[in-house]
């Protein structure tokens, strides 16, 4: 097949939507990182930030748990925050393996500007939307995703041949 036929057979209507769809994904993090940069708290580290501000006393263990890493990993992170002021840890009275983290006064600001940075960028992004267009987009969205769970073994088993 040659380079051409190939390009036409990518320029369906399902293919131009999922291009949009992956476009408006990737500005969008990008758009946020570089917002969120600016806090002096990169994305991962953010993640956690937010979880340990809206689960106070989270263990270490727990967060390696929640986000399916090595409790390696995510002391890394943690050691970060610490050092940049944004958690503190605190041994556990019983157990002296277990820290109980929590945000700081300087982590709680950079949650409460995060919170108020994403809801400022889902207002322009749904500008000129009305609730049930919302409604409406959010179904398409519910179909998408449970079409692809549906697909899954179907398209796993084609590109076994």
């Amino acid at each position: 097949m040659d380079v051409i036929r190939c390009h036409k057979r990518l320029d369906s209507p399902e293919h131009q939507l999922i291009h949009k769809f992956i476009h408006i994904g990737r500005y969008h993090r990008g758009f946020m990182e570089n917002m969120l940069n600016k806090t002096g708290v990169y994305r991962s580290q953010h993640q956690i930030l937010m979880y340990v501000a809206e689960n106070p006393n989270v263990s270490q263990k727990e967060l390696a748990g929640m986000y399916g890493v090595s409790g390696a990993t995510i002391a890394v992170s943690l050691k970060k925050l610490e050092k940049g002021g944004y958690i503190s840890r605190a041994a556990d009275e019983k157990d002296s393996r277990l820290n109980h983290i929590t945000v700081t006064e300087k982590g709680r600001q950079v949650v409460e500007d995060s919170l108020h940075l994403f809801r400022r960028m889902e207002q322009c992004m749904f500008a000129g939307f009305s609730e049930n267009d919302m409604t409406i987009l959010g179904q398409y969205f519910d179909r998408m995703y449970e079409n692809l769970k549906q697909s899954q073994e179907l398209l796993a088993g084609k590109e076994d041949r």
